[in-house]
């Protein structure tokens, strides 16, 4: 990590004209930091979007970073937050009653408000950008990263090369508030300094190779890695592993932001074991969920007709920490009820399904959120003024938006930590390996029909069943699987065609081990 004490580091930077010497090393230079960084300013006019809050202008650095990074959502969750923090940090800083995350201070009492609106939209900067050049460094698009993030700098009129820590200057606060937060990572439990990596995990079952039929497993209740002929990273760039790795089976032991810290098992929250085959209590349960899944992907044809109605009225209103809800009545804030929204079922799943799953040029899930966030945000106030929870004094924008993202990012890290602490520790099997290994089993619905295993697949009628010669004849169900007679077959989503442009793919019957 690049280190913003220390050692006395000198650099000659020329902005607008004027030759500034740079050093870290005592209080002198520290005053010769800000004269030269209140000149440079003063000669520098701002061609950022001024619509944009600062804290705005950050979010998106962050999610433009992403996109060009490997897809680690429990990384880029964790960056949303440390960012969204250092931002929080400084501006409550010049709030006499906020309290920090990493850095509680206070400065700038003697500020009036509109000296604290632009000591708050500096210090900000550079804690956000100290940061995020740091943590991006990394990526495969760094170069891309780093300039982006350079020029947000530039737009905003900050200089880049003032890096003190000391004093109570909106620069030296800034960076201050990320070197606390750098220094933290590297003890977070996350593994920072070894590229998020977990030494110690190894997988129990050899990789599933894609492009081959059938699997092998170890054990069938933990998870495998796939092996694929061609992996490319969501910036579209080919990597040269074609066999996946686990992100973050260590991510329980992360530091979270609200959850309560873990201790000795990496497992904040427990929501006790999966469903396992061969377990008496729970494997017709772990069955039937295989089942759930080939049917959720049977639902994906684009010449089903089905419908679902996706309006607030319909869906939604859950209680927190379940997965229903039956919608509202009428709009909670308007009194008035919500306009029918039918769509094709078909439509609806596929649409969920590349929404989150959207790469190339993904800013994966977490940043979704923040993204959601923002065009909602946006709509917001187009119709009035902003109050936070709806309630009390008008906010502007900066405070909005730092105070959402704060929230909003904590709760997508603390998210990452507790779902990849539940995935660590029971180091669960994924759907296509369970497919795939008792589909090879045969069928275990029936002891007197062929291809019976104990640990095979539940047969139903439309959605997996044996292959028989019936069933295979011409013009029937299973034409195309005439040669695997005795088989089990599956009613699912058929892949992607040969030639997406021009042909559109489907459901059909085809192997259970395919």
């Amino acid at each position: 990590m690049r280190k913003l004490i220390g050692v006395a580091i000198v650099a000659v930077v020329i902005t607008g004209g004027v030759v500034f010497a740079v050093s870290r090393s005592g209080s002198d230079d520290d005053a010769a930091q800000d004269e030269a960084r209140q000149d440079g300013a003063s000669q520098c006019e701002r061609t950022a979007d001024p619509e944009w809050s600062i804290a705005r202008h950050w979010n998106e650095a962050v999610l433009a970073a992403i996109r060009n990074d490997f897809p680690a959502p429990t990384v880029h969750a964790r960056n949303l937050f440390h960012s969204s923090a250092g931002m929080w940090d400084a501006w409550a800083a010049y709030d006499s009653e906020a309290a920090g995350v990493f850095v509680d201070e206070e400065v700038g009492a003697e500020l009036d408000a509109g000296q604290v609106a632009a000591a708050r939209e500096e210090a900000m900067s550079y804690a956000a950008y100290r940061i995020l050049v740091e943590r991006y460094l990394p990526s495969p698009e760094a170069e891309e990263a780093v300039t982006q993030l350079d020029d947000l700098m530039d737009t905003l009129c900050y200089d880049r090369s003032v890096t003190t820590i000391d004093g109570d200057s909106p620069a030296a606060l800034g960076n201050r508030i990320a070197e606390t937060i750098l220094v933290a990572g590297l003890t977070d439990g996350s593994n920072e300094a070894n590229a998020y990596v977990d030494p110690d995990y190894q997988p129990v079952n050899p990789p599933l190779i894609v492009d081959q039929s059938g699997t092998v497993m170890n054990d069938p209740n933990r998870w495998q890695p796939l092996e694929l002929e061609v992996m490319v990273a969501q910036n579209g760039q080919p990597l040269d592993e074609t066999v996946q790795s686990f992100v973050g089976p260590h991510w329980g032991d992360v530091t979270p932001f609200a959850l309560p810290v873990s201790g000795d098992v990496a497992l904040p929250l427990d929501p006790g074991a999966p469903p396992m085959l061969g377990d008496p209590a729970t494997d017709q349960e772990f069955k039937e969920a295989i089942n759930d899944v080939i049917r959720f992907s049977a639902t994906l044809d684009p010449s089903d007709e089905t419908t679902i109605e996706i309006s607030p009225a319909s869906l939604g209103n859950a209680t927190v920490g379940t997965y229903g809800g039956e919608g509202r009545g009428m709009n909670p804030v308007t009194g008035s009820s919500y306009e029918e929204n039918v769509v094709a079922l078909a439509d609806y799943g596929r649409v969920i399904a590349e929404f989150w799953a959207d790469g190339p040029a993904s800013e994966t899930p977490p940043g979704h959120w923040d993204s959601i966030a923002n065009t909602v945000s946006d709509e917001l106030a187009a119709l009035g003024p902003l109050r936070i929870g709806g309630e009390g004094a008008d906010v502007d924008r900066l405070e909005w938006d730092t105070k959402l993202y704060l929230a909003l990012n904590g709760a997508a890290h603390d998210a990452a930590v507790a779902a990849w602490g539940i995935k660590g520790e029971y180091d669960y099997v994924r759907p296509i390996s369970m497919i795939r290994y008792l589909g090879d089993l045969g069928q275990s619905s029936d002891p007197d029909q062929s291809s019976y295993d104990p640990d095979g697949l539940l047969l139903e009628s439309g959605l997996v069943e044996v292959i028989t010669e019936s069933s295979s004849a011409a013009g029937e169900r299973h034409e195309a699987l005439a040669d695997h007679v005795g088989e089990i077959a599956v009613f699912a989503w058929s892949g992607a065609p040969d030639n997406p442009e021009a042909d559109v793919a489907g459901v059909d019957w085809i192997l259970a081990v395919d």
